[in-house]
């Protein structure tokens, strides 16, 4: 492994820097957007360490709709990944690259054997514990909040102007695209957003905040 990579690697995940007989088994692998890097029932192929880029992981169901859980960037973990290697059972859910993306996959063996370094076994379970937080806020999002108001949420954060499909923010919320298209003509009469191809631009940032709210 190059020295540039290995010193990329302990910067983004500092617990590798007990484990040095495992670093130059992590060779860097680069892959285009809309790679899928694993799909529900896959067996594990191993704990991804994500250089640069973003990996996004997603459930879908029977009928098609599709529900994302949280996205892995640059010294994330992947939880779907580690509670899999932790079980030794299949994955649960589906991980897609959205961008132009670098990772270091840590194999089966090899993760196990790191959870044996105190230090290692530490922070990956600290970082299980803040994906299982974002978990629980989804969850409490999709039982209790209202969809105009997570999809008011969804479009603010962003900027004047995101870029993004009906589709896309459909998957995202776990819902259908008419959906999201009805809610959003709603915003745009309401004078909140302006609608146009690929593209939402906000008019009423503090409209939609109130929205996103629920008031």
């Amino acid at each position: 492994m190059p020295d540039a990579v290995a010193s990329e690697l302990l910067t983004l995940y500092p617990a590798l820097a007990a484990l040095p007989a495992l670093l130059p088994r992590l060779a860097p692998l680069s892959v285009p957007a809309g790679t899928r890097l694993f799909r529900e029932n896959d067996a594990c192929q191993g704990f991804p360490l994500v250089l640069s880029g973003e990996v996004r992981v997603s459930r879908s169901a029977a009928n098609g709709r599709e529900l994302e859980l949280y996205r892995v960037t640059p010294g994330e973990m992947c939880l779907v990944s580690s509670a899999g290697l932790f079980a030794d059972q299949p994955l649960a859910a589906r991980g897609v690259t959205t961008c132009d993306t670098t990772l270091c996959l840590l194999s089966p063996a090899d993760f196990h054997t790191a959870l044996n370094d105190e230090r290692f076994r530490g922070y990956v379970l600290g970082l299980f514990a803040a994906r299982m937080a974002d978990l629980t806020g989804l969850i409490e999002a999709i039982a209790f909040q209202k969809l105009d108001s997570r999809l008011a949420s969804a479009l603010l954060g962003h900027g004047h102007t995101l870029k993004t499909t009906h589709q896309a923010l459909a998957d995202e919320l776990g819902t259908v695209r008419e959906i999201v298209t009805r809610l959003l003509h709603r915003f745009e009469r309401d004078g909140l957003v302006e609608l146009s191809r690929e593209s939402i631009s906000i008019r009423d940032s503090a409209g939609l905040r109130a929205v996103a709210a629920g008031s």
